[in-house]
């Protein structure tokens, strides 16, 4: 039964209406937040939430602009990390933060050696790591190297040295993302016996299924401010999946289905498409004229299903065919070639050429397929960019500035028709309308409609519910890096996609 505090102990760690501004955005509004000793809290939110806004805070990376921050009753205030760390707030991340050329005991007391007269006591820095790893279930040889080991023996020991050098507060920021199903194990262990010794543990992760295992209590945020927090032992998976995707009101009814036509023959067909550590090997199939939304929580396996369809990761099994012949995806441009286009999830890293023009970033994929040895003339550039700006509505003062200068949503439009002017047969859209205005919005949906009319083959990866189920004619949800459900007709509905994600069981076979 999960440990949950009990009314009247006072939390080790609270926060209290912590808001957090950058710019024009509000990336914390009002949060409160707090965690008792020996309770494993699980916080949880898809991107943008503000999850990795309020661990800075929390851990001195980053100072609220308004709110307090109690340690044990009394207020505190971190200018940075190391200040956190000596009041008793240890973080460890995915990617491990050590030196793996240096042995396990100077990882572990890297910086707080044991010394005498200076000089610093080797056998001594030996046998205090191999006592407290053996407090952890891990005897192994500490003259070592680190980067001899594992990666979960990496993180147990990250895990110590973090307790020893703060001791109350502890931070998992998705310990598990790289670990297989026995570290997994070996790793909640640890966690169990850190919970036993009173330590406080803040929990971040993707997996639903390790949150209801290990955790306590669960406080989910989305769009920068807190949802609610609740014991574990009183909600289902569902309830958490709602919490996180927000709009309950929506999942009472079914919004309107747009252009339900007949589909045309296969597009592109993926089977048995796979990369181990990545995605679990699926099977899908595309058709002319058709949308096939992908669902699924953040970490689920959404953006990397798209990235070994466009070969930015290689497969390491499977097949592809393309209008029914076999062709070789293993990296963009051979994916370019078979006509396939890619608006990736995060466009100012993975899209956009900030430095470069509106006009160049429009013709720079087309101009890659046709070959340098055949380059556009600018006349050519500015037709084509003309064409797709008007076609797109994209508002810029001129086709030749910076398309950094953009608005978020003219970027993503400018991006979509960057792959429109290669004439594509198949697109990929992964989260085509995060983070920009609502006119931007309208017209980014209108323009995935338009594209099945004109019989595109497209797959939409999106986190809003309503939408995905507005758009498209099937929807596969993917969860723990497997497609585990393929809905049609009347199974296209936000509640059964959000029980298709809570509850892991396939429905139908692609």
């Amino acid at each position: 039964m999960p440990n949950i505090p009990r009314d009247g102990l006072e939390p080790v760690l609270r926060a209290r209406k912590i808001t957090k501004i950058f710019g024009r955005h509000r990336a914390l509004d009002d949060v409160d937040f707090d965690i008792y000793g020996g309770e494993v809290h699980a916080l949880l939110g898809e991107n943008g939430a503000g999850k990795s806004t309020l661990i800075k805070i929390l851990t001195g990376a980053y100072q609220p602009d308004e709110g307090e921050i109690l340690l044990a009753g009394q207020p505190v205030s971190f200018r940075d990390p190391l200040q956190a760390q000596a009041k008793g707030i240890g973080t460890v991340y995915q990617e491990v933060n050590l030196l793996p050329n240096r042995s396990v005991a100077e990882n572990l007391f890297l910086g707080h050696q044991p010394t005498r007269f200076g000089i610093v006591q080797r056998k001594a820095i030996e046998a205090k790591a191999r006592d407290v790893l053996a407090t952890y279930g891990l005897e192994i040889d500490v003259r070592a190297e680190l980067g001899s080991y594992s990666v979960a023996v990496q993180q147990v020991v990250a895990i110590a040295r973090a307790v020893e050098l703060s001791g109350k507060v502890l931070v998992l920021d998705e310990p598990t993302a790289s670990l297989d199903h026995n570290e997994v194990r070996k790793m909640f262990e640890v966690v169990e016996r850190l919970k036993a010794r009173g330590l406080a543990i803040v929990f971040i992760t993707h997996f639903l299924d390790q949150v209801f295992e290990i955790a306590d209590r669960v406080t989910v945020l989305r769009n920068g401010r807190k949802v609610g927090t609740e014991n574990l032992a009183d909600v289902t998976a569902t309830d958490v999946v709602r919490m996180m995707l927000g709009k309950d009101i929506a999942f009472g009814h079914q919004p309107t289905r747009i252009g339900e036509a007949e589909t045309g023959p296969a597009r592109v067909e993926f089977t048995d498409l796979g990369k181990s550590g990545k995605v679990a090997p699926f099977s899908l199939t595309l058709h002319e004229g058709e949308v096939v939304g992908v669902a699924g929580l953040l970490g689920s396996g959404r953006t990397e299903m798209a990235r070994l369809m466009f070969g930015v990761d290689a497969a390491d099994s499977g097949r592809v065919r393309v209008g029914g012949k076999p062709v070789t995806i293993s990296n963009p441009s051979q994916a370019v070639a078979a006509g396939f286009g890619f608006c990736p999830e995060d466009r100012k890293i993975d899209g956009i050429f900030g430095d470069l023009s509106v006009r160049e970033n429009i013709i720079i994929a087309l101009q890659a397929k046709l070959g340098w040895f055949k380059a556009l003339n600018r006349d050519e550039q500015i037709e084509i960019a003309g064409r797709f700006a008007e076609a797109l509505d994209i508002r810029a003062a001129s086709h030749d500035m910076p398309v950094k200068l953009l608005s978020g949503g003219n970027q993503q439009k400018v991006i979509l028709a960057r792959w429109l002017a290669i004439d594509p047969g198949f697109l990929i859209l992964d989260e085509p309308t995060r983070g920009i205005d609502v006119g931007a919005h309208a017209e980014i949906v209108r323009t995935i409609n338009r594209l099945r009319e004109d019989g595109l083959a497209l797959l939409v990866i999106s986190s809003e519910l309503d939408e995905v189920v507005a758009y498209s004619n099937r929807v596969v949800v993917m969860r723990d890096r497997e497609m585990v459900a393929e809905l049609t007709g009347e199974d296209i509905s936000p509640a059964v996609i959000v029980n298709a994600i809570a509850e892991n069981k396939t429905r139908s076979a692609s």
